[in-house]
């Protein structure tokens, strides 16, 4: 996807269109999946150069632990009915070191020449971060503006997202003696779910019982800094005039500084204003809306 703009150009890394609900996506969740150490040592020691220089401007920076993308498999329970089941492969990674690789102006030295995603992108941050497309009861979709303090796009349009977050889920750092597995597994897949919604309540304004149990439609990676973003489907019980009222309360004026809800029509038209990762999920909305029109 080539764009007028590099920050808005994208890459589809799993694309859901059915939209699979939350008891057909499971999470896969291992230290191998962490960032591996670049082999150029004085790459690696920028990484705390960055974070320090940003540090400095900015003292109030938290390092918070995020989930680390490290790629995703695809298992077919029934090759009749192709019903499909995704898992998502997730390690540990922090702020400081998304802000050391991904956001470094050397970012792209971090890669490795590979058509897998999962190797090229080995030696990078890359936390999994999270949007969902709202569609309200009058069939408007709710996008949010950033806010010019921002550090990354400041003015672009985005879906309400973040992150979901390790720490929600009491996940500090990796157990060597997690005793069961599949339950931890579970938890971080649950969390995948809980947290979209947790991040749409707190940008939109909208309570959570106004919204349906969210569908995952995919995965896109900004090309600009590798970027990943994990897309959610949900419909919101609440019209476009009842959902302003709400964000106007609700406003998180560092984040976002204006909401709109618009058609797909008006949607498309904003994406030349969307960071990469966001552009794709828009392709992810519209692959979707496509499959529901032909099934």
């Amino acid at each position: 996807m080539a764009a007028a703009d590099p920050g808005t150009a994208y890459k589809l890394l799993l694309s859901c269109p059915a939209g699979l609900p939350r008891s057909r996506v499971s999470v896969k969740f291992d230290q191998s999946f962490d960032r591996i150490p670049h082999p150029d040592a004085a790459l690696e020691e920028s990484i705390s150069e960055i974070w320090n220089q940003r540090l400095q401007k900015n003292p109030s920076l938290y390092n918070g632990t995020k989930f680390r993308y490290g790629g995703h498999a695809i298992h077919y329970k029934d090759e009749l009915n192709k019903e499909y089941y995704v898992s998502l492969h997730l390690g540990l990674t922090d702020y400081r070191t998304f802000v050391g690789t991904n956001l470094n102006p050397l970012w792209e030295k971090f890669l490795v020449p590979s058509e897998d995603d999962s190797v090229c992108c080995q030696h990078t941050s890359n936390p999994l971060g999270n949007g969902a497309i709202v569609e309200t009861s009058d069939d408007k979709v709710i996008i949010l503006q950033r806010s010019y303090n921002v550090g990354e796009f400041p003015g672009y349009y985005v879906f309400p997202g973040g992150h979901s977050e390790p720490q929600e889920i009491g996940i500090l750092g990796h157990q060597a003696d997690e005793k069961d597995i599949s339950l931890l597994n579970e938890r971080v897949s649950q969390e995948m779910f809980d947290g979209i919604i947790r991040e749409v309540v707190e940008e939109t304004g909208v309570p959570a019982n106004s919204l349906t149990e969210p569908v995952f439609i995919g995965i896109s990676r900004r090309e600009m800094n590798v970027r990943p973003t994990a897309f959610f489907f949900t419909k919101c019980s609440i019209d476009s005039s009842g959902v302003y009222e709400l964000y106007s309360k609700a406003q998180d004026g560092y984040e976002s500084t204006k909401m709109y809800a618009v058609s797909e029509e008006e949607l498309r038209g904003m994406t030349e204003r969307m960071p990469g990762c966001h552009h794709g999920g828009f392709a992810l909305y519209e692959m979707m809306r496509n499959a529901a029109k032909q099934s």
